[in-house]
Order: structure tokens, then sequence, then C-alpha cells
């Protein structure tokens, strides 16, 4: 009767909503399967770096890329949004993504050509199809509020 009545309220939960996605004991999160922190900050400095060399989307982050005190805080916010979105003890404190890309000008292909780079950075560091899927998926809902064009 207990399990049967257990069932049925995960189900109801499942359907309306109130289930968490928040893994089991046994599970690990992303920001765990990523490699934590550290982990974290090599890849966004390679992603950076990447980021800096592609003459796609390189004038975007220019007055940044220049200013090393600038740039440093950056990098920093960014891994701190990485680890907060995979699930990490971090917080953004960052700008809001719209307000952060309002009259940039950004296109559906500038953004893909971010993604590309970020990609490309994740496999430098071998990270896992599912790790970089899920990372994908969790990054992937701020694209209405960066791509302007």
């Amino acid at each position: 009767m207990q399990r049967t009545f257990s069932k049925a309220l995960l189900t109801l939960a499942a359907l309306t909503g109130l289930a968490t996605t928040a893994p089991a004991a046994s599970e690990k999160t992303l920001y765990q399967r990523l490699g934590g922190k550290k982990a974290i900050t090599a890849v966004v400095n390679e992603f950076v770096g990447r980021v800096a060399a592609d003459s796609r989307i390189n004038g975007f982050f220019k007055s940044t890329a220049s200013d090393p005190k600038r740039l440093a805080h950056f990098k920093m916010n960014l891994a701190d949004q990485i680890c907060e979105a995979s699930g990490g003890p971090c917080k953004y404190k960052g700008k809001d993504m719209k307000t952060a890309h309002a009259g940039m000008g950004i296109s559906d292909a500038d953004f893909n050509a971010l993604v590309e780079d970020l990609v490309g950075a994740l496999d430098k560091f071998n990270v896992g199809a599912q790790e970089k899927n899920d990372l994908l998926g969790a990054l992937g809902p701020m694209k209405k509020d960066i791509v302007e064009k």
C-alpha cells in the first residue's frame, strides 16, 4: 500500500512538474562530472583563447580582451556561470544575458561560432559526449537573450 501511494505521488509530481531533476545520491552532478571548478576554469581559459583567435566573432570581445583586468573578471564570471549552471556551488554575479548583450547585434551565425569554440575547448580536454550535451543543454536557453538578429 505504501509503495503504491509513493509511486502515485511520484507520478503526480512528474505530471504536474513538481518533481525535481536533482540527481540521486549515487549519481554525480554535471559539475562533478565536468571535474569541478578547476576543470571548468581550464575549459574557460581555452574557450576564451579560441574566441579571441576566431575572426568570425573576436570583434565582440576586443575591448575586453585588450584589458587584462577586465579579461580576468570576464573569465571569472564565465567560470562561475558554468559552475552554477552545472549544479556546482558557485554563484554567477554578472549581468543577465539580455542586458550584457543588448545592442551588440549578435546573429545566429555568431552564436553558433561561439558554441563551436566552446565545443572545441571541451574536446581539447576530452569532455565526454554526455557531459558536453548536458552542459550545452544547460547553457542553450540563454540564446534567446543573446541573439538579436
